[in-house]
């Protein structure tokens, strides 16, 4: 792994299982004022998040700890030899090279030669001050630790200006992904913790009280933000390393994604269909948008990153991404319910337990995932500022100056908008998003529910009837149960009303390797949610669960249109033939989704009354 002490794999060991847990605090003003002060509180929270990050059996070397800040132009400004266009039109950040002069000259020289070729001018580069000694970091860490420049690129002035803000990320986008992938002539290791004209990235694989030792501009009184996001890792998905250390470029994560296989394996499949006039040139030099070897969190931001520059607000992407529980919920207003269901057409969920702050520099937000299962609080002072954190006491804040507080819920949103100077309310703000499009017409005229499909004809065959008995000898015996399913966990459940019980762990050996014949399904079985943190019970806990699957073609993810969405919806990924007897006759009555019909393929059989109770079946 780049830039990592990490062991390759060997006999059953592999990296790719390991599976984390962190610390996340932000220090915000609300009305956007930059302050030295606002850093040194976030590098204080990060310090009292210590005991959220880890080391190994070498104390000094630590998993990762970062901050990200705002730009701060008045420090550049004063310590570059060369002259920088005004704050915003020009991009920055810090870029880990090798430690060989020759292979770090020849990866300058590539960058440089990737940035004409992208159209940037390279303003030039500036030898970043490190302090390794004055941190006292390990010798796990500095044996892999890189040498580190910050590199300052700008954009051709069009009418006289140049291109700045997000306009100009995307620009310079497709250098810094293009420059972290190694070239066949030069396998140089280049890895940019970020590269915008917003926000800059300050990290490595330190502990959180050697991140303001090591780096000095932390400690410089020009350092100056409005917005500070720090984390303290725990590396229990990944090893250690100076590239996975958080945060990463828009977001920090506390927890982890339990459907990440999927979620890169889906991403790896749609990049065929990825269009975008926003992102100059071809996506296809972009390609792979997950990196191999990334984190959980690494994936998830860098397909966080695409969505944003692509078009959507940082908020609306991240909604996308981790969508509240919506499916279930029988209050949710139908606008909102609409913009849910057209936006899962476009992008499966990215689940699991996690708190994810993110930001851009001028704004600043929190979710959490739908169960709710990482914690987080806020504050807000006098002084208008405010605390996030994964737990409380990161900071020593008197009671007599907090005038408001409150916690991160499942399914809403924390923003801070320093633009407008105000916290933005959780309805306010998805309600927007919900009315930004006519998502709920686009979804009513696109999806097809199963339910609303004509009937087709029975199988041919007996049908049970006997529904009272349990058959080990039909059809749903051979399809979906064995022998112990049976006698250990159905017949129990249905002679006593009682829950099931069984053992902790299983000790039935992989279909693959059973000398026993199998059942087919056990050869492909799905790999989903392999930690939950803690168990979820989805029927006592269906407000946040659903089988619920959509298939049919996908289109464009960094688009919005009516397109996008038509996709038939089933209630869940198991099909079975319906077992009702055909009466051919035309009998009037409501389909499953509550229209009324008439004929044989839209309408269900109902049953003869007698004396107000249902008659017995012929």
């Amino acid at each position: 792994m780049l830039y990592s002490a990490s062991p390759a794999p060997r006999g059953l060991y592999d990296p790719a299982l390991e599976s984390d847990s962190c610390g996340v605090a932000a220090i915000i003003d609300i009305h956007g004022r930059a302050g030295h002060d606002l850093v040194a509180d976030a590098i204080r929270a990060l310090q009292n998040l210590s005991h959220r990050g880890a080391c190994g059996r070498e104390p000094a070397t630590g998993d990762g700890a970062g901050i990200t800040l705002a730009v701060p132009a008045a420090l550049f400004d004063a310590v570059t030899d060369f002259p920088l266009p005004p704050p915003g039109r020009y991009a920055t950040g810090l870029c880990f090279l090798p430690r060989d002069a020759d292979d770090r000259a020849r990866a300058r020289r590539r960058i440089e030669d990737l940035a004409a070729a992208e159209r940037l001018e390279v303003l030039g580069w500036r030898t970043m001050p490190v302090e390794p000694e004055r941190a006292g970091i390990g010798a796990t860490a500095d044996g892999c630790r890189p040498h580190i420049d910050q590199l300052f690129v700008a954009a051709p002035a069009v009418a006289g200006v140049r291109p700045g803000g997000l306009d100009l990320d995307r620009l310079v986008y497709p250098l810094r992904r293009r420059a972290e992938r190694p070239a066949s002539d030069d396998p140089s290791e280049v890895y940019f913790p970020s590269l915008s004209a917003r926000t800059i990235v300050y990290k490595g694989m330190l502990t959180a009280g050697q991140l303001a030792h090591f780096y000095p501009d932390l400690r410089d009184p020009r350092c100056v933000s409005p917005i500070a996001l720090v984390h303290s890792r725990y590396s229990t998905n990944t090893f250690p390393s100076w590239t996975l250390a958080q945060p990463f470029r828009y977001s920090a994560h506390n927890g982890e994604i339990n459907t990440i296989r999927g979620n890169r394996n889906r991403m790896r499949a749609r990049e065929s269909a990825l269009r975008t006039a926003r992102i100059p040139g071809d996506l296809t030099r972009l390609f792979p948008i997950c990196s191999p070897g990334g984190s959980d969190s690494a994936s998830l931001d860098e397909v966080l990153e695409l969505l944003h520059l692509s078009g959507r607000t940082l908020p609306h992407a991240v909604t996308m991404m981790i969508p509240p529980a919506w499916e279930n919920d029988s209050e949710l207003d139908p606008q909102r319910r609409g913009f849910h269901g057209f936006h899962a057409a476009l992008l499966e969920a990215w689940d699991g337990p996690a708190c994810l702050p993110f930001t851009d520099g001028r704004v600043f937000g929190a979710v959490l995932d739908r169960n709710g299962l990482r914690p987080g609080r806020w504050w807000r002072t006098l002084e208008d500022r405010v605390v996030f954190a994964s737990e409380s006491g990161v900071l020593d804040l008197p009671p007599d100056q907090i005038v408001e507080k409150g916690r991160l819920e499942p399914g809403r949103m924390f923003l801070v908008d320093t633009r407008f100077g105000r916290i933005v309310p959780s309805d306010e703000l998805l309600g927007g998003l919900a009315r930004s499009h006519p998502y709920r017409h686009w979804l009513r005229a696109g999806r097809i529910a199963l339910a609303d499909l004509p009937r087709a004809d029975p199988p041919v065959g007996t049908v049970h009837r006997d529904r009272g008995r349990l058959d080990r000898t039909g059809p749903s015996a051979v399809r979906l149960h064995t022998r112990e399913d049976f006698d250990v966990l159905l017949a129990p459940m249905a002679r006593t009303g009682g829950e099931p019980l069984g053992s902790m762990g299983n000790d039935t050996p992989p279909a693959v390797l059973s000398p026993r014949p199998r059942l087919l399904y056990d050869y492909v079985t799905e790999l989903f949610a392999q930690v939950t943190n803690p168990p979820l019970d989805s029927i006592r806990e269906r407000i946040v669960t659903t089988t619920g699957a959509a298939v049919g073609p996908e289109g464009n993810l960094l688009d919005s249109s009516p397109d996008s969405c038509r996709q038939l919806l089933l209630p869940g990924p198991v099909l079975a033939p319906r077992r009702t007897r055909r009466d051919p006759r035309p009998q009037r009555g409501r389909t499953a989704s509550g229209a009324r019909g008439t004929g044989a393929a839209r309408t269900f059989r109902r049953r003869r009354t007698v004396g107000g109770r249902p008659s017995p079946r012929p």
